[in-house]
């Protein structure tokens, strides 16, 4: 009876640390992912060139840097992304303007019978 406590124990332990684990990491993934591009290097196959931090932060560069809020990086090229911030409700994982879009569905409650 003692060893089922004891394993009962050990597995609540466990589970809340991972509990306390998943929060930390969401609040440190809070900040969207963004990185450094050149606006006038946009190619319809590989996106925007990705760029040195140094070019969004100063005004100074010969380079048209600006933030470039989540998509995919590859090869020194970032696409799929947004050069508007997502707000902080939203996961900022996929970008553009549609990621706090809800449309209806069946049980929405909303739109007319087909009839």
């Amino acid at each position: 009876m003692a060893d089922t406590r004891r394993q009962l124990r050990s597995g609540t332990v466990v589970l809340g640390g991972m509990g306390l684990l998943a929060a930390a990491l969401t609040a440190c993934s809070s900040d969207p992912d963004k990185r450094c591009v050149d606006r006038d290097s946009y190619n319809l196959t590989k996106g925007y060139k990705v760029v040195a931090d140094k070019n969004c932060n100063s005004t100074k560069v010969s380079v048209n840097g600006s933030w470039y809020y989540g998509g995919k990086k590859k090869s020194g090229w970032a696409d799929g992304g947004s050069f508007t911030r997502p707000s902080k409700g939203s996961s900022g994982s996929s970008g553009g303007s549609h990621s706090g879009v809800h449309r209806g569905g069946f049980g929405s409650g909303k739109g007319s019978s087909g009839g």
